[in-house]
């Protein structure tokens, strides 16, 4: 990783050096992270997915994303929410997606405690983005040094803190910060970074 975090690829562009090195996590990088999402069904889908990611890589998960989508109903929080026994013994004979029995049985249970939530703010989407941090508690610029510094924050701690309390399962704040920066709660794309302005204009 270059000293400031950026990396030119083939194509003279600069972008966060983390997404170096694979097709894949460039075209994540540029169409997905950071970009405000809105829509309960993919805020749940990250949520489970970086319970999932836990102790492996993003693109090991980005990989295996359309068999999760497929073995766990599109993350249709509701209908996970019935899966059963039988859902469960399935879900671990499928080589396609992360065969852990905790993550699985997690992502179910995450799935009934996400319909109460509902119940109660009207959507996931409101509950979620009442934890975005204001512009006075960010750094004036985002630079690689800063993200090391920043593997939670007080709001994701917040965020952990609340989702336990509700019942829900693998949502440390560590986790929480990383779905935070994926659902562009937060820009952390590296000033410098080509896709920066372009999730800035997203979020106006």
């Amino acid at each position: 990783m270059p000293a400031d975090g950026l990396w030119m690829g083939d194509d003279r562009v600069s972008r966060c050096g983390w997404c170096r090195g694979s097709d894949e996590y460039v075209a994540y990088h540029d169409t997905e992270w950071g970009f405000p999402v809105h829509d309960d069904r993919q805020l749940f889908e990250k949520i489970a997915l970086e319970g999932f990611q836990s102790g492996l890589s993003w693109l090991t998960i980005l990989r295996k994303r359309e068999n999760f989508r497929r073995a766990f109903a599109d993350f249709d929080f509701e209908r996970i929410a019935r899966f059963t026994a039988r859902d469960v013994v399935r879900l671990l004979h499928d080589s396609g997606i992360v065969r852990h029995r905790g993550k699985i049985e997690s992502t179910i249970n995450n799935a009934k405690k996400c319909s109460d939530l509902v119940d109660q703010f009207g959507s996931l989407d409101e509950y979620i983005w009442g934890f975005e941090p204001g512009p006075r508690v960010r750094p004036k610029k985002i630079t690689w040094d800063a993200l090391k510094d920043m593997a939670a924050t007080p709001e994701s701690r917040a965020l952990s803190t609340d989702l336990r309390v509700r019942g829900w399962t693998f949502v440390g704040p560590t986790t929480m910060y990383a779905f935070m920066q994926a659902m562009g709660l937060v820009n952390d794309h590296l000033h410098g970074c080509v896709i920066r302005r372009r999730v800035d204009a997203a979020k106006r």
